[in-house]
């Protein structure tokens, strides 16, 4: 029998019940009378796990991999694997990712996307594709994983700590996206269907209720196992529908010395929208030698997400203050409950958005061997994104501007729960006799508007020649990437079995363009009835007491020249800020060395390895100003940046007992800035009569492009126990130390070579000071997670095939801002729950999961698509699938057919966003559910 030690948490474990230990057979610590080293025995259990799971079919078989993934990994990880490709446990990525332990994912739409780790945001990991660093759809650098198909996707696994190698960097970590290798997996050929239905009937007439997925995937391998193909076509239609309350905010407001909160306006819609995605991924593998081993890949994706949202926009203590009233007041808040205005004029809106992406990603690698000892690597890939947004307003009403038109008398009243308010309107919106194209507001302030149409401010139509905004920001993102890399197997070299070195080169930019343009009816200044041949009846909103209003297809009136544009760029400098490039060139060195050893009877196993870094940034913008016409006016920048990291990390296995391992964990961690923080488009200011502190004359504000990485210096700590081949349970504790993190402040760039944007004179004096996002100051995140996989066939044989996983993450932090003041980090949750219970026997499935996060800051598409912060309110999200495999349940006539039906957000949890306090809903969405029903086949 071995000789070893228990650690005392096995030994505490033990006495409670909690943990059988198995018994140690000779043969599983020595092989022909020879003692293995600790990675041979390593290597040993994963063949032999292997082996074990030939037989394990369908999701317990996902389970299994998943298990042994995270299990034999030097990194502290977590995986999602899938049987067959096409069949992740999920039809979503970021759904599947979500249910990992420390995991969690922001709704966007409806649809998860954005993934948080262990309490960071998106912007804090990177998003690998087969190692390879992806570009992103977003302004940032988050990827926003909806765009990704899970159906042509083997596996993802996320790298909560890193190794030197790792060829992407995140404080929070890395998710890998992983595809089929075609070499190691048996000819296949398969097709897969779904059908697709939300709980909701349609919510706009011209919108899908209904849609459906396929995908056809094909494995193979020819030439005696020396070429492999993978070939993989999905297309998908997928809808979606949203009842939405939203609120323009709370103005505070003081009576008789008593402090009130009032409802200033709201923009309640209905929302249809179609993601239509075409996706094909190919995978040729290649090893004409014992040597040589050549994979090449390629995936492209085109996606189309359409939205109608219809609604009405209803302003109150923000409108015209024409008798506005509380009705009813909340005592211990001052909140107004009710709320009563007369003669106030609505904004009926048919809206449309177009967001259009098309990726492509393709990677070359070649692996060789140079002998026993040696072995090289070349890595090539290029990833790039095109994204383009089309959003289009359009608005009607009873007059024009607020002089003309029937007024409404309407009251308001909050709804119990917090879920938004229900109107009480006098006046019909769906009557298409009452309420006309055109502009019921006066709010297109632009001085370009008013003098295109020659209104001063004498004229009853100053500022509302505004009937309609068309938005039109576009994104550019390119990442080429190279990298060589050599490992060594070392003889007798103490503790160091291996050491691998490499170098890579990777350059990217991401250029931004922000463009929009006001719409005015051609027959300004009347009102225009919608034309017969546009109307599409009415669409309910009941939900919020307001009745049908009119529905009409906006984008063929804007296509037929039912509208002028002008471009917003001329008067609004918020264009200029959001237009923009940044390039980053990085080189990175590194050398990684595995080891093993002992102490006393425990086998160590790991890896240590110091990364370099060596960053050069650029960003090219505008710094603009106001000229007395009220015209934009602007100079070109240009600016450069350098910086380099050491980030030296370490990884530690202690087998303490058979199949029981604690993890240790330590690394030097960043996150580079986000990408619209770095830009170089300011607004500026140059007076040269006045000298600031710091002895400059230009002011500006806007981006920063000499911001630095955010750093983190992490420990990770993880007991796991592997007490059968199907379960295991896990206790870790993490702990980062936080600095240079990206606060609002002041910063001092040099502006040299750009023109005063009044004058057109270039400066002498080309220092500026700027007020914007800059680095400094941190603090603390420490946190546990609690993770178990139960299969029950270890309680009873009857059980077999019942399985239970669970998850319980606990985050704390303790951040200071540049000012000293609490800080609170985007996308943290102070406690994440998940659980999946399943049962899979004789070829029948079910499972039900569930995933709950706490409160979080949560980022959401503002006015002209800026990034902007909200608090979201903590959410429970209910799954359930049950299907049949007619192979497995030895019907071998319909060998290799499965079916399965699937429902999403069972419990209609909405999605809610607060203003301030729990009382101040922002946003209150509600998706439904969504269901559905598909087929696999398997020849």
């Amino acid at each position: 029998m071995p000789n070893f030690k228990l650690s005392l948490l096995t030994l505490a474990l033990t006495a409670g019940g909690l943990v059988a230990l198995p018994a140690y057979s000779a043969q599983e610590v020595e092989d022909a009378g020879k003692k293995l080293s600790p990675t041979e025995a390593r290597e040993k259990a994963k063949a032999a796990a292997a082996i074990e799971t030939i037989e394990i079919k369908g999701f317990r078989r996902s389970v299994v991999d998943s298990i042994n993934t995270k299990r034999f990994s030097t990194n502290v990880v977590e995986s999602i694997s899938a049987e067959d490709i096409g069949k992740l446990p999920d039809s979503s990525i970021a759904e599947s990712i979500a249910r990992l332990p420390g995991l969690t994912a922001q709704r966007l739409d409806g649809r998860a996307s954005r993934v948080s780790i262990r309490g960071f945001g998106e912007n804090e990991s990177a998003t690998t594709f087969n190692g390879r660093e992806q570009v992103s759809i977003g302004d940032n650098r988050g990827v926003e994983f909806d765009l990704y198909p899970s159906e042509i996707m083997s596996g993802v696994t996320v790298y909560k700590t890193p190794n030197a190698s790792l060829e992407a960097e995140g404080i929070a970590g890395v998710i890998d996206m992983q595809t089929a290798k075609p070499l190691s997996r048996e000819r296949t050929i398969q097709f897969n269907g779904q059908y697709e239905m939300t709980s909701f009937d349609k919510l706009n007439p011209d919108g899908n209720d209904a849609g459906g997925r396929g995908t056809f995937s094909y494995i193979d391998k020819f030439a005696n196992d020396t070429i492999g193909v993978a070939f993989a076509y999905s297309k998908m239609s997928s809808p979606n529908q949203e009842k939405r309350w939203n609120a323009w905010g709370y103005p505070d407001f003081t009576v008789a010395g008593k402090n009130y909160s009032v409802l200033g306006g709201a923009k309640p819609f209905v929302r249809s929208s179609t993601l239509d995605r075409d996706s094909a991924l190919l995978v040729i593998e290649a090893a004409p030698t014992d040597k040589l081993k050549m994979t090449f890949d390629a995936l492209y994706v085109d996606f189309t997400d359409k939205k109608i949202l219809r609604g009405i926009e209803i302003p109150f203590a923000w409108g015209y203050n024409r008798g506005s009233s509380a009705l009813e007041v909340d005592p211990a808040t001052g909140f107004v409950t009710k709320g009563k205005v007369t003669n106030e004029y609505l904004v009926v809106r048919n809206d449309l958005e177009n967001r259009e992406a098309e990726l492509s990603a393709f990677g070359l690698n070649l692996d060789y061997n140079l002998n026993d000892n040696w072995s090289l690597n070349f890595d090539a890939s290029h990833s790039s994104v095109s994204r383009d947004i089309w959003s289009f307003e359009s608005y009607s009403g009873t007059g024009r501007g607020d002089k003309e038109g029937v007024g409404d008398d309407l009251t308001y009243e909050f709804k119990p729960g917090n879920t938004g308010a229900t109107f009480s309107p006098s006046l019909n919106y769906g009557d298409y006799n009452l309420i006309k194209l055109g502009g019921p507001r006066s709010w297109g302030a632009s001085t370009a508007l008013n003098n295109k149409y020659g209104l001063t401010e004498s004229s009853i139509y100053y500022n509302s020649a505004q009937d309609g905004f068309l938005n039109t920001p576009t994104v550019d993102d390119e990442l080429s990437a190279l990298k060589v890399a050599a490992t060594q197997l070392l003889d007798d070299a103490g503790i160091f079995t291996k050491v691998s070195y490499g170098a890579s080169f990777k350059t990217r930019d991401k250029d931004k363009k922000s463009e929009g343009y006001f719409m005015t009816l051609k027959d300004f200044p009347a009102m225009v009835s919608v034309p017969e041949q546009y109307r599409l009846g009415t669409v309910s909103l009941d939900f919020i007491g307001m009745g049908n209003m009119i529905a009409y297809d906006s984008g063929a009136l804007l296509k037929d020249g039912y509208y002028n544009l002008l471009a917003e760029s001329l008067t609004n400098q918020s264009h200029s800020f959001k237009t923009w490039k940044v390039s980053e060139d990085v080189v990175a060195l590194y050398v990684q060395t595995d080891l093993e050893a002992e102490i006393g009877d425990i086998p160590v196993t790991g890896s240590m390895g110091l990364r370099y870094l060596d960053t050069k940034q650029s960003s090219q913008g505008t710094a603009f100003g106001v000229a007395s016409s009220g015209l934009i006016v602007s100079s070109p920048t240009d600016v450069s940046h350098s910086y380099s990291h050491l980030l030296p990390s370490l990884n530690l296995i202690f087998d303490v007992a058979e199949d029981q391992t604690v993890r240790f964990g330590a690394a030097q961690t960043l996150s580079r800035p986000r990408l619209d923080e770095m830009n170089a488009s300011v607004g500026a200011t140059y007076n040269p009569s006045k000298v600031d502190d710091n002895g400059n004359n230009w002011s500006i504000n806007g981006g920063n492009p000499l911001l630095e990485p955010k750093e983190a210096l992490g420990l990770d700590l993880s007991y796991e126990n592997y007490f059968s081949d199907e379960g295991y349970f896990s206790i870790a504790y993490f702990w980062k130390d936080l600095s240079e993190w990206i606060f609002d402040g002041t910063y001092e760039v040099d502006l040299v070579g750009v023109a005063n944007p009044s004058t057109g004179i270039v400066p002498t004096n080309s220092k500026a000071s700027g007020s914007g996002k800059a680095n400094g100051n941190g603090g603390t995140l420490q946190g546990a997670e609690f993770a178990a996989t139960l299969p029950l066939n270890i309680v009873s044989d009857v059980l077999d095939g019942f399985g239970l996983m669970a998850s319980y993450t606990v985050v704390d932090q303790d951040i200071k801002d540049l000012k000293g003041l609490d800080y609170q980090l985007p996308g943290l949750s102070k406690e994440l729950y998940s659980a999946t219970a399943f049962y899979e026997n004789s070829g029948f499935q079910a499972r039900v999961s569930a995933r709950k996060r706490s409160n979080f800051k949560g980022e959401v598409y503002g006015l002209g698509f800026d990034a902007k912060q909200v608090d979201v309110k903590g959410e429970t999200i209910v799954d359930a699938q049950i299907g049949f495999d007619f192979g497995e349940a030895g019907y071998k006539e319909l060998d290799g057919l499965s079916i399965f039906l699937q429902g999403q957000n069972l419990t209609e949890e909405p999605f809610v966003s607060t203003q301030g306090s729990a009382f101040k809903i922002g946003d209150y969405q509600d998706y439904g559910s969504t269901y559905l029903l598909g087929f696999s086949y398997k020849l």
